[in-house]
Parts: structure tokens; sequence; C-alpha cells
């Protein structure tokens, strides 16, 4: 298996489709609902996202990326997208590690638990279907909403990468960013997993 060969993967509160043509309506109304939270983060416009689709698909058939369609199984929607990528492998062992990453929610989704739910479902395929012993998860070092949603994962914060790579903020085109590292290695996931399942659990449970 490839690392973008990754089938459906199904939780209660979330489900995350390999990203296709037919989610195009739906990710364009979820990034219009409020853009107030993107502030660090590149999220398409309702106009750019057959673009954004469509330059996510040549990232997987380059076997770059393997993006997802992230659906609220409450009501069937798509409110945001997500991906596994960067795979790196060594010549004596194949594929160690992989990073989650161009991750981006609805405002209506956000702090619903579908978040964290997501990220249980590729940090286990990742763990146990790929095998690798290292997911990465990184973010601009001045997100703070970003960050604290990673550090909730259970993730370990490594520290911060001084101008890692370009700037997502509005006016800030050509410029570079500070990002903050997190990971879970595999020693770690036994106890991140629990974790993270009793966290989506209390969401479930939680009364409307």
């Amino acid at each position: 298996m490839t690392p973008f060969d990754a089938p459906q993967l199904e939780g209660d509160l979330v489900r995350l489709e390999p990203l296709d043509r037919r989610h195009a309506a739906g990710l364009a109304a979820a990034a219009e609902e409020d853009r107030s939270p993107y502030a660090f983060t590149w999220v398409p416009s309702a106009s750019e996202v057959d673009d954004y689709i469509g330059q996510q698909l040549e990232r997987r058939d380059a076997g770059l990326l393997g993006p997802y369609a992230q659906i609220d199984r409450a009501t069937g929607a798509p409110v945001g997208a997500t991906a596994l990528w960067d795979p790196r492998r060594l010549p004596d062992r194949g594929l160690y590690a992989i990073e989650i990453g161009f991750t981006w929610l609805a405002a209506s989704a956000q702090g619903t638990g579908l978040n964290a739910e997501a990220k249980l479902l590729l940090l286990t395929h990742a763990f146990t279907a790929l095998g690798v012993d290292r997911v990465d998860l990184k973010t601009d070092a001045r997100n703070a909403r970003s960050r604290a949603a990673i550090a909730a994962t259970g993730a370990r914060f490594e520290g911060v990468l001084r101008n890692w790579s370009r700037s997502w903020a509005q006016g800030e085109d050509g410029r570079l960013r500070d990002s903050a590292m997190y990971s879970v290695v595999r020693d770690e996931w036994p106890a991140t997993e629990a974790a993270l399942r009793e966290r989506v659990a209390r969401r479930r449970a939680r009364p409307e």
C-alpha cells in the first residue's frame, strides 16, 4: 500500500472521503461560512474551489499527497479538507514518517469534535496501515487557534522552525513564516490514541 491508496476513513462524527470533484459545491459553501478564522491559513474561496481540487488531485497523482474531504456525518455535507502528505522513506526500511496537513474546517464545524476524530482516523491509518514511526503536524507559529487544536490531539510540541515555509497570512505574499512543529511517534501512539478516543467519545455523548 502506498500512503495515498487510503480508503475512505469512517468515524462517528466525521467521514474522510478521498477528495473528488463531486465535493466542490459543498466545500465552496463551507469555505464561505465565515472566513475570519483563516487569518494564517490559506483556504480557497468559493470561486477558487474548482482549481483547488484540481491542484490537490495533481499533487495526488504526482505522489505528493493524499487529499480528503471532511464530511459531517450528521448532515452528509462537506465541511472542510485535510490530507496526508510529505511521505519520507529510508532505503533500508521504506516509509517511516508522514505529515497531516492542508487542513481546514468550516467555521460551524470548528469546536465540534470533528477535527479531533479526523486526526484520530488519520493517525490510526498512519500508524497501523502504513506502519510509520512518526507523524508530523505543523502550523504558523502565530496561529494560536491551530496550535491549541494540534496540542489537544496529544501531539508533542518540538519547537519553532524559523523561516520554514511561505506565509499564508493575509498581506504577506512572498514572505516566509515561522512554523510550530508537533509530532506523534510510535512509542507515544497508544497513549495518544486512548486520549483521543476518550475525547471523541465525550463529544459524541454531549447532548445536542
